[in-house]
């Protein structure tokens, strides 16, 4: 996301002080430009500028964002009212880039969820956020009190007849209430599990109706696209795989660890070697996961990979969340995934019995004899999507990969019945 004016850096604006930037500083730097352009349009003009930006979903499954739009129901006989959702429950392990958005500069993200409300005619919305993200939830809470003093929110938003009320919600916590159907239900005060499909949530969604649910990035790109257009937004990326920009993001021993905002489609070796610094003096790199704790691994080999939709897919990966987790030569790769296999048992919902009966399976008891055989099977029979949700297929990502690349490090957990990274006692 930029600036308006002069294109400079929007999205990280942190004040010196360290507190969110708020809205005078928000409209000085063309704030609620975005929405203002999409009021001197109609809803239907406003969905085509974001289907032809080919702005894709920021929260891992990518889904074009304007096509998911054109599905919610419109007219006079449309089913009311509509919501629109902010997803930023954000657990997912090595992902902190909504964080930064929503500490940082809340006012975008309030902005996007407006002119996406206009765009398929919605009349409320909430901002689902992960309950470990207090800071984030003060400076969200105070961005809703200013847009609605300042009239962007309310009554006939800047005089015109949309109306808009939109609410703070802090999630209980758990990992499975991101998935989309499992935050629906949380918001209704239900247990936060995946809903059969069909319907859809464009069309039968929160309480029964319409419902867009994006993350909080991706509706952090709307009022950007509409205010200066979807050739500009497809001018920053580097593949015609979506256009924009996006936040990466790395986390291990590196030496410079953080986020940034790189446009689409750079390549893993950029942002590895001249983001991030590369290696921490006295590590050397084994691999990373490039987009979070449910994608698979890729090794230097895969440096030249584009970090966009479709090129990691390609090498057996995703560009997930585009936070990449780094495994250095001194952590022990098996004592990695169990700990992620942990967490994905841990929070799954247990709605479906491959994902409650897999997921505790692969991460219980001691290594022996044909266990590499059972996990090759677990990999094979849950990552075909035979679960509700996506949580169960996402926990297999990581350990596919770790049976690719790192075999010999399972086997020799296996024949020595110890970890070889941990000293003995």
């Amino acid at each position: 996301m930029t600036d308006h004016a002069d294109n400079k850096p929007l999205t990280c604006r942190l004040r010196p002080d360290g507190q969110a930037v708020g809205i005078a500083d928000y409209e000085r730097a063309g704030g609620y430009q975005g929405l203002r352009a999409a009021l001197q349009q109609a809803p239907l003009e406003v969905q085509a500028a974001v289907v032809k930006a080919r702005l894709r979903g920021r929260g891992g499954a990518g889904f074009y964002a304007g096509r998911k739009w054109s599905g919610v129901p419109m007219g006079k006989d449309a089913p009311r009212p509509k919501y629109v959702v902010a997803n930023g429950d954000e657990m997912e392990p090595g992902t902190m880039k909504d964080r930064l958005l929503l500490e940082g500069d809340p006012h975008q993200l309030v902005e996007g969820m407006i002119v996406t409300a206009y765009a398929v005619q919605a009349e409320a919305g909430y901002v689902f956020l992960r309950r470990e993200y207090v800071q984030a939830a003060r400076r969200v809470r105070r961005a809703i009190d200013e847009a609605l003093a300042a009239g962007y929110l309310g009554k006939n938003i800047l005089g015109s007849e949309f109306s808009l009320s939109l609410r703070l919600h802090t999630s209980a916590g758990r990992y499975m209430c991101g998935e989309e159907e499992g935050m629906l239900n949380a918001l209704e005060g239900k247990r936060a599990v995946p809903r059969s499909k069909p319907p859809h949530t464009v069309t039968c969604g929160l309480w029964g109706k319409p419902t867009v649910a994006n993350n909080v990035e991706t509706l952090c790109c709307v009022p950007h696209i509409v205010c200066n257009g979807p050739e500009w937004f497809l001018s920053l990326a580097r593949t015609a795989d979506g256009g924009g920009t996006k936040l990466y993001g790395a986390s291990g021993r590196v030496k410079r660890p953080g986020l940034w905002e790189l446009p689409l489609g750079t390549t893993l070796g950029e942002i590895f070697h001249d983001h991030a610094g590369g290696m921490a003096e006295g590590y050397a790199f084994r691999g990373l996961l490039p987009g979070g704790a449910s994608t698979s691994f890729l090794l230097e080999k895969h440096f030249d990979v584009p970090m966009d939709f479709a090129a990691p897919d390609k090498k057996g990966s995703r560009l997930g969340t585009g936070t990449m987790i780094v495994l250095d030569d001194k952590t022990c790769p098996v004592g990695m995934l169990a700990n992620m296999q942990a967490f994905f048992a841990r929070e799954s919902c247990g709605w479906c019995t491959p994902c409650r009966e897999g997921l505790p399976c692969i991460e219980s008891g001691a290594g022996q004899e044909g266990d590499l055989e059972i996990l090759d099977d677990h990999v094979r029979m849950v990552r075909m999507h035979y679960t509700f949700c996506a949580l169960a297929p996402g926990a297999m990502m990581p350990l596919e990969g770790a049976l690719l690349y790192f075999h010999d490090d399972f086997e020799r957990h296996i024949r020595e019945r110890r970890c070889p990274w941990r000293t003995p006692c």
